[in-house]
């Protein structure tokens, strides 16, 4: 029975029931938990963290990373929110946003793919580059937002939700297809899998990686833009640290940092782990610096998870 009990908790739906039962104690003790405003700002509070988690989830699976999520998030909405002001049309700033978000993730996948330089110093650089870049144009300064049709993006709702909670929802479906459904996630997860192996055989794994910190750069924009809406300015401090609670939510998800394993379910769970774990020492009044120990536990939870789902699948495979 233990083996039993052992292996569901390590497969796939293993993290859906350890959620399950964490959702029902928390709703059963936290007061206010339950109530329609809570949910909702449950939401939003991990709107950022799920979008970003999106592209994330293919960096993993191919074997790569990207620390530079968090810089580039606060760029992309410094670009976006300047760029409006200075022309007069939201429209161009947004347009601004997302191709600056964009090619920060292309120059990422260009030196990691072509040049062939390690993921982690990489991103490392890129993100104390972009965060620099983010910190110049602002002289280190919140810019505030002229046109109030801005705060529109994040405060406009449908059917009573808000805009950004549609739009993660909206990206966990069309990059869930695509992971589960598409060549281009069967190539990512065959790439984390075995690289050479993919390309003998006939996978360009060099425009592959390159596409994926792409997408990672645009979906940070598009993180950016919101995050700036909500809190209706651009800062150049914003998001620091998003990078490690978006690994921690993936691999809590069952994305492997060993590559050739993800799944979107996992990485939604993984996101509402996160969320409700900060929620609830919210709503019980837990002091704001007990998070970082909080977080901190969760991403050890979430490698040993990971090590252990791991070294099951290898036993699996010999036997």
């Amino acid at each position: 029975m233990m083996n039993s009990l052992k292996k569901i908790l390590l497969g796939e739906q293993g993290l859906v029931v350890i959620f399950a039962i964490a959702f029902v104690i928390v709703s059963l003790f936290v007061p206010s938990f339950l109530t329609e405003r809570n949910m909702l700002g449950l939401l939003q509070s991990v709107v950022t963290i799920g979008i970003v988690a999106c592209t994330m989830m293919f960096c993993l699976a191919s074997r790569d990373f990207d620390l530079s999520v968090g810089s580039t998030v606060a760029f992309s909405g410094m670009v976006a929110v300047m760029v409006s002001n200075s022309t007069g049309s939201i429209p161009l700033g947004l347009v601004a946003a997302l191709i600056c978000g964009s090619i920060v993730g292309v120059v990422n996948g260009v030196v990691i793919a072509k040049f062939r330089i390690n993921a982690l110093i990489t991103t490392l650089a890129t993100m104390q580059i972009v965060r620099g870049l983010a910190l110049i144009a602002s002289d280190g300064r919140a810019v505030g937002i002229n046109d109030p049709s801005f705060y529109q993006l994040a405060l406009s709702r449908f059917l009573t939700v808000p805009t950004p909670i549609w739009i993660m929802v909206i990206l966990f479906i069309v990059f869930g297809f695509a992971l589960n459904r598409t060549v281009f996630g069967k190539n990512t997860l065959a790439i984390g899998g075995n690289p050479e192996a993919s390309r003998l055989a006939g996978v360009n794994v060099v425009n592959m990686r390159i596409w994926i910190f792409a997408l990672q750069g645009l979906v940070c924009a598009i993180a950016g833009i919101l995050l700036a809406s909500r809190i209706t300015s651009g800062q150049p401090n914003a998001a620091t640290g998003l990078e490690l609670s978006v690994i921690s939510a993936c691999v809590l998800g069952g994305v492997s940092l060993a590559g050739g394993r993800a799944a979107m379910t996992g990485v939604v769970v993984g996101v509402l782990i996160m969320g409700i774990a900060e929620n609830v020492m919210n709503l019980l009044n837990i002091q704001a610096f007990y998070q970082y120990l909080v977080r901190g536990c969760i991403l050890l939870l979430a490698v040993l998870l990971d090590n252990l789902r791991s070294s099951a699948a290898g036993r699996g495979a010999r036997t």
